[in-house]
């Protein structure tokens, strides 16, 4: 009894030890987010590592840290940045038609309520949408989520082709259901396993960002790498296997970031997501239209500001492309559109 008694109370306070981290830590309490918490982790110490074994073996870094600090403050400024920007996209919205749905709905109830007291009063209230730059605001929008999304379709669209049968929403264009978040995504990019998010279009900027940063440390740590083994290669072996072996891992990175970072800045540049990308032939509004038109490309400039500058809510959408303007993209590029920036 003194024995199932004593493992009793160790279960008990096991149980209470257990909920308490899960409280201070919500992402432990999710089975689904405990392997990203790892990999966060795992990718933190590798950074600690990477820069750790520089100034534990690198006695010229720390000589020319002292006659040039300003060299050595602009790096770790660069790795702290990146660790940060890191942490933060990883912690960021991609934007979730759900909450947007609840946004569109909560607006229209307001909206409809303002225009009964409105029309007690003898005024009127006219609805305002942003069209200019070809994409709709969800904040400022008066109508109700079905009837904004299925006009962004061609006549004729049933409500059951474009509804998702895991959230029992219907799906705006370019959005998908990621099964990892079980959640529909808002121009859905892809789930990072490192990020332990998905990327749609309130995080993809913060992404690329992230991609850009962590290319530059990434080249920058390889310079000092090589420096190092230049001016020590005569050394202590084991230093220099050590060099080597991270340096050679770090190089393999450096290859796959550089395809990364230059594969987003082509889908930034015309407007597509890597979903539309890969899976092109598969998506219904996608299907016919040719390989070289990108339907939602405003032209590179349009495109860059759109990306960087006019991200001012995550619940906004783009429309399909009529067929008119298809057929204007599907037209060979002149040279006014490469000099007024209009191609793609």
């Amino acid at each position: 009894m003194t024995i199932v008694g004593f493992c009793r109370s160790n279960c008990y306070s096991w149980h209470r030890a257990s909920e308490r981290c899960f409280q201070l830590s919500p992402c432990l309490s999710d089975p689904a987010r405990r392997p990203s918490l790892g990999l966060k982790v795992a990718l933190v110490m590798l950074h600690l590592i990477y820069v750790g074994v520089l100034f534990l073996f690198g006695r010229d870094l720390i000589s020319k840290t002292k006659k040039e600090p300003w060299y050595t403050a602009i790096y770790l400024l660069l790795f702290a940045a990146t660790l940060v920007q890191y942490f933060f996209t990883s912690g960021s919205s991609p934007g979730y038609v759900i909450d947007a749905m609840r946004a569109v709905n909560e607006s229209h109830a307001i909206s409809r309520k303002a225009s009964m007291t409105s029309n007690q009063n003898g005024s009127l209230i006219i609805p305002v949408e942003d069209t200019q730059s070809g994409k709709v605001i969800l904040g400022n929008n008066t109508i109700s989520w079905a009837k904004l999304v299925m006009d962004m379709y061609p006549p004729g669209s049933s409500v059951r082709s474009w509804a998702c049968t895991y959230c029992n929403v219907i799906q705006p264009p370019r959005s998908k259901h990621c099964h990892d978040c079980d959640k529909c995504v808002l121009q859905f990019d892809h789930h990072c396993v490192w990020l332990g998010t998905c990327i749609g279009h309130g995080n993809h900027c913060r992404f690329w960002w992230y991609i850009a940063e962590e290319t530059t440390l990434c080249i920058w740590t390889c310079i000092l790498y090589i420096t190092y083994l230049k001016a020590n290669i005569t050394r202590a072996w084991w230093k220099d296997a050590i060099m080597i072996l991270l340096l050679a891992t770090l190089s393999i990175c450096l290859i796959f970031l550089l395809l990364l970072f230059l594969f987003h800045s082509y889908l930034v540049l015309t407007n597509q997501t890597t979903y539309e990308l890969v899976r092109r032939r598969r998506i219904p509004y996608l299907r016919g239209i040719p390989e070289r038109v990108y339907p939602f490309s405003k032209g590179i400039c349009r495109n860059l500001y759109n990306f960087c500058c006019a991200s001012s809510s995550i619940y906004s959408v783009e429309p399909l492309p009529t067929p008119e303007e298809l057929e204007a993209k599907s037209r060979p590029y002149t040279c006014l559109d490469v000099l007024s920036c209009c191609c793609c």
